[in-house]
């Protein structure tokens, strides 16, 4: 008799970032559609919060709890020297335990927002050393990637990619830029992100007008101005800007208000949303400087409640890179504040390339701009919207396809439909 398949998945699941626990969603509902007979559990930022949510036994990442806190007592440096070392030990243990681990989407391959080399992208390494050692399977699915200045981080990562036993990605510049820092990528593929394989509140059979109306707001077309969500961030630059941090942070901040306060004199309603928890302070920020009952502030827990929002919304203007790719899954059009590559690339694959306006430097004026101009085109990107969501659901499931391939060449199996319909 043939023994379950023992998957693990990998990464900063449950630590407050929605993005990365949609990655988690998605991944699981494949498994738990096209390999039921696989015996998953988790290694991650947040145990707590993955075991209660996905209902998945989980492992904390890291041996010590700091690890996220900065270090400045001697007694705190040697702990997490130490946890550094324990770690070794631990990710082999856990990795040992299982035929397959699987690393979910994510930007696991890049820096382009503040990383030490001695945290994520150390723990990513022993991970797929573990796994090259103890011949189990690694598999990073769907993940971003981009070329790393630091020399540190680039190594860590260089060889992480390359001891995996399978990679693919989320869009072409993150194949392009492990090729470009020694990577052999030739048999690597480009697939969609998979929160697109998420399922949206008209698949779940919730009509817009209702939520719409959950939001005590007028559908569009009654003749009140329609919502507008705003995905916010704790936004202070990428990796190599630490010490314009500061600096970068006020500018964005200053812009977005402003341009709130432009909407709200049109009469716009606003509903601020996060997609992660550190980002509560810039919503705090927004609110106090607007003080207008338009302006309102959600608590989304999941990419669902994202969606939620998004799809009762008429526009979404957004940072976030996850909060973008609700909004295009809803049909919702989109203006994306980018602040790295990662988003402009996403936006030209959808249709909206030239919805895209800078975080770093936020112009008031030209914002408002760009978001008049979306609203004109709104019925024909709609469209545009519906067509490319098609096409990305069937690239899914040839990446889910050929993850079955790669991952469980053993298994009897007979394919779904598709891995969506099957839910």
């Amino acid at each position: 008799m043939r023994t379950a398949t023992r998957v693990g998945v990998f990464g900063l699941l449950g630590s407050g970032n929605l993005g990365n626990d949609g990655s988690l969603e998605a991944m699981l509902g494949y498994l738990r559609t096209e390999h039921p007979e696989a015996v998953v559990d988790a290694l991650c930022g947040g145990p707590e919060a993955v075991a209660t949510r996905f209902g998945i036994p989980a492992t904390r990442l890291h041996w010590y709890r700091g690890e996220y806190r900065t270090a400045s007592r001697a007694g705190a440096i040697a702990a997490k020297g130490l946890g550094k070392l324990l770690d070794v030990f631990r990710t082999a243990a856990w990795v040992r335990r299982h035929d397959v681990v699987i690393v979910p989407g994510m930007g696991v391959l890049e820096a382009t927002l503040p990383l030490r080399p001695w945290g994520f992208p150390y723990s990513l390494f022993l991970l797929c050393a573990s796994g090259r050692l103890l011949r189990t399977r690694v598999a990073l699915v769907g993940v971003g990637a981009a070329e790393i200045g630091n020399r540190p981080t680039r190594a860590l990562v260089r060889w992480s990619a390359r001891l995996a036993a399978y990679r693919s990605y989320r869009d072409t510049q993150s194949r392009d830029a492990m090729r470009a820092m020694g990577v052999d990528t030739a048999r690597d593929e480009v697939y969609p992100d998979l929160a697109f394989a998420l399922p949206t509140p008209r698949e779940w059979g919730i009509p817009r007008s209702e939520l719409v109306g959950e939001l005590g707001e007028a559908p569009s077309g009654s003749g009140s101005p329609g919502p507008v969500c705003l995905g916010v961030m704790d936004f202070h630059g990428g990796n190599d800007d630490r010490a314009q941090a500061d600096e970068i942070y006020r500018r964005y901040l200053d812009g977005t208000i402003r341009f709130v306060r432009a909407l709200v004199e049109e009469g716009r309603p606003v509903r601020l949303l996060t997609g992660d928890d550190c980002d509560a302070s810039v919503v705090a920020a927004i609110l106090d400087a607007v003080d207008s009952a338009l302006v309102t502030a959600a608590e989304p827990a999941s990419l669902a409640d994202l969606m939620n929002e998004m799809a009762a919304a008429d526009t979404v203007v957004a940072v976030r890179y996850h909060n973008l790719i609700c909004a295009l899954k809803t049909g919702t059009p989109v203006l994306a504040l980018c602040y790295a590559a990662k988003s402009d690339a996403l936006m030209d694959r959808m249709g909206l390339g030239a919805y895209c306006h800078p975080a770093r430097a936020v112009d008031a004026d030209r914002l408002l701009e760009q978001f008049r101009d979306l609203e004109k085109h709104s019925a024909e990107l709609r469209h545009t919207l519906a067509e490319r969501n098609r096409a990305a659901a069937q690239q899914l499931d040839h990446q889910f396809t050929a993850l079955t391939a790669a991952l469980f060449p053993t298994t009897d199996h007979t394919p779904a439909h598709t891995h969506r319909e099957a839910r």
